[in-house]
């Protein structure tokens, strides 16, 4: 590695770079590029991510090939990708309510406490948005709920029993977390539809977090209220990629059955 001298490089906020760059360039692990995704999915600036950490879903380029992927990507030789990120607020039972909280992976309700259970109830908007009403959907006892993009559904949302969903549909897995009744189980629901999980009236401690990085203590009778945003992540990769073959490496699935002709 050869050190830049200092005062060489340019630097500014991210609000800067989304305004004056074309693609961003994320070097990191996973948590890196969700940080930044947060904050430059409103701009509509494409993101690369090259792998500098463990597991590596999101941050797909190797460093070692980091130059000729730029390089193909410069000729227009890319696959892009949009990815849409949640958007969630927090309706105070005072009546007050939060500014957004942007997740890519998921949004997460769940006790500070460790061996503590949260009871509250889960809705689903009766029509696109939240003006035409709630559907209740069931009351919980869990150790938490999940609500997970595509995106997250092979992060947190997979650990908890949810389901693989594939990052071209618009959907959100609903997982609740250790749940104390077994049938209590995880539903896909479409995007387009609010999310709506009202904490019980003796529920202290619990806690809401975005892709496990940020978040904000809940009171009692508090509602979070969960949407896509208004604007999508773009993500760019390499004419190589494949979200199976993803999978594959990733969660070592079988790679090529006996008998099977070869891609």
């Amino acid at each position: 590695a050869r050190l830049l001298p200092a005062g060489s490089c340019k630097t500014g906020s991210r609000e800067e770079l989304a305004s004056r760059c074309n693609l961003i360039v994320v070097i990191g692990g996973d948590g890196t590029l969700l940080d930044a995704g947060r904050s430059l999915a409103s701009s509509g600036v494409p993101i690369l991510g090259v792998n500098q950490g463990r597991l590596g879903f999101l941050v797909d380029v190797r460093p070692e090939d980091m130059g000729a992927t730029l390089g193909a990507l410069f000729r227009g030789e890319y696959i892009r990708e949009t990815r849409l990120v949640l958007e969630a607020r927090v309706r105070r039972a005072d009546g007050g309510l939060s500014l957004p909280w942007m997740a890519v992976n998921d949004v997460v309700i769940r006790n500070q406490a460790a061996i503590r259970m949260v009871e509250f109830a889960t809705y689903l908007a009766s029509d696109v948005g939240d003006g035409g009403g709630w559907e209740f959907i069931s009351q919980h006892r869990a150790d938490g709920f999940i609500v997970s993009t595509a995106t997250g559904s092979t992060a947190y949302a997979l650990s908890g029993g949810g389901p693989v969903v594939h990052p071209a549909l618009a959907a959100l897995a609903l997982v609740p977390i250790c749940p104390h009744t077994l049938s209590d189980r995880p539903i896909v629901v479409p995007a387009s539809r609010t999310v709506r999980i009202v904490l019980g009236p003796n529920e202290t401690g619990a806690t809401m977090t975005c892709d496990g990085q940020i978040g904000t203590a809940l009171s009692p009778s508090d509602a979070v209220e969960i949407r896509r945003a208004p604007e999508d992540l773009v993500l760019l990769h390499p004419r190589s990629y494949s979200y199976f073959e993803l999978l594959r490496d990733k969660l070592d699935w079988g790679r090529n059955p006996v008998g099977m002709p070869k891609k």
